[in-house]
């Protein structure tokens, strides 16, 4: 292969490699700073420009965070109407200061452990009564949200650690291990 070839195929691979923005299914958040701290999973249809995602996020304090990442107008805040595996729910989305548009505070350690289990969402804000609900498929939610909270893993507190050991391996005189002993069967 000649040099010309070799760099026109070296463009071609670095023009043809995706890049980082709101894409359907879950994965690591691409937000700048966020890392592998965050799982994210948007919409079958998201592209840079239209998407609506759930994120689960591991906060600064070791806790876990559930949020609306979307780019609808008036953004993730305020009452959504979500249908997780045909089960109807609404919950409501707080603003947040964070990198995402809603944190999601009530009922979230139930809807954090049917995202990790669930097959399916459709997720609609309730003030877009007219629009599409936005489809969010759960295949591999369980690996993404479980790689993103290894780091809020409970952190047990030094006076809560089990002590070191304090075994003793020297035996008394009388039990050496070569020798026969009255106390021990033979």
């Amino acid at each position: 292969m000649g040099s010309h070839r070799a760099a026109a195929l070296i463009a071609l691979l670095a023009l043809s490699t995706p890049a980082l923005a709101e894409t359907p299914g879950w994965g690591f958040s691409p937000l700048p700073g966020e890392g592998d701290r965050a799982a994210m999973g948007c919409d079958r249809d998201a592209t840079a420009a239209q998407y609506t995602c759930l994120v689960v996020r591991c906060e600064d304090d070791f806790s876990t965070g559930l949020y609306i990442h979307t780019n609808r107008f008036g953004g993730g805040p305020g009452m959504w109407t979500m249908t997780l595996d045909r089960e109807d729910m609404r919950f409501m989305a707080e603003a947040s200061t964070g990198p995402y548009g809603g944190k999601i505070t009530e009922n979230a350690e139930t809807l954090l452990d049917r995202l990790r289990n669930g097959t399916f969402v459709y997720l609609r804000h309730g003030e877009d009564e007219y629009a599409p609900f936005a489809f969010i498929s759960l295949a591999g939610s369980m690996t993404a949200i479980n790689e993103a909270l290894y780091w809020c893993a409970p952190r047990v507190p030094p006076v809560e650690q089990n002590p070191a050991a304090s075994v003793d391996f020297d035996l008394p005189e009388k039990e050496k291990p070569n020798e026969p002993s009255p106390t021990r069967p033979q």
